[in-house]
């Protein structure tokens, strides 16, 4: 008699994603993508390196948070799992980091570079799920349009708190301590082609 094949889990399914593709499992669905595009990159590259220096060195700033690029965030261990592009603790709020991959503190930030494969989830699945686990701040930062929103999670909803766009200066909780110069975030040629 043959016995039935055993399935992965979704997890398992996520572990053995090949080389360059990021995996997330968000309400019971694993949803894949490639690595993201330069100016993906660069903006979340160049965001975090601000907030590092600021927030967790103290470099011009009040240091007291991690600040890392792509944490694997389980909500529900193994079972909701996201990859912020930019994600930070409060120190207060996480006084020492784990040293696996896996992060199952709620961060008290995250960060979504926006890119045409990945608006749509960014804004109607990982936004709501950010929300229900607890998440109290939330930026957008789209490379192509060149800007950055601002959300604060109250009462179940998410609110606006600001928008920025171009060469604007980025003054938003939970960073609002350090203004942040928006035009740095954008490679030369996306900022010319929105002026």
């Amino acid at each position: 008699m043959m016995q039935p094949a055993i399935q992965p889990t979704l997890y398992e399914s996520l572990e053995a994603l090949p080389e360059g593709v990021t995996g997330e499992i968000l309400n019971g669905q694993l949803h894949t993508q490639p690595r993201p595009s330069f100016p993906h990159g660069f903006a979340g590259s160049a965001l975090g390196a601000e907030l590092f220096s600021a927030f967790y060195k103290g470099n011009r700033g009040p240091g007291g948070w991690w600040i890392i690029d792509e944490p694997e965030l389980h909500f529900v261990r193994d079972v909701e799992v996201t990859v912020p592009d930019v994600a930070g603790w409060r120190r207060e709020h996480m006084p020492t980091p784990p040293t696996g991959h896996r992060i199952e503190v709620v961060p008290d930030w995250v960060c979504e570079i926006l890119s045409p494969s990945t608006k749509s989830k960014d804004r109607e699945i990982k936004m709501p799920l950010y929300g229900h686990y607890g998440v109290q701040y939330a930026w957008l930062v789209d490379p192509a349009e060149c800007t950055l929103e601002a959300y604060r999670h109250d009462a179940g909803v998410w609110l606006e708190i600001g928008r920025f766009a171009g060469t604007d200066r980025v003054v938003a909780p939970p960073f609002e301590s350090v203004p942040i110069d928006l035009e740095g975030l954008w490679l030369p040629t996306r900022l010319a082609s929105v002026r």
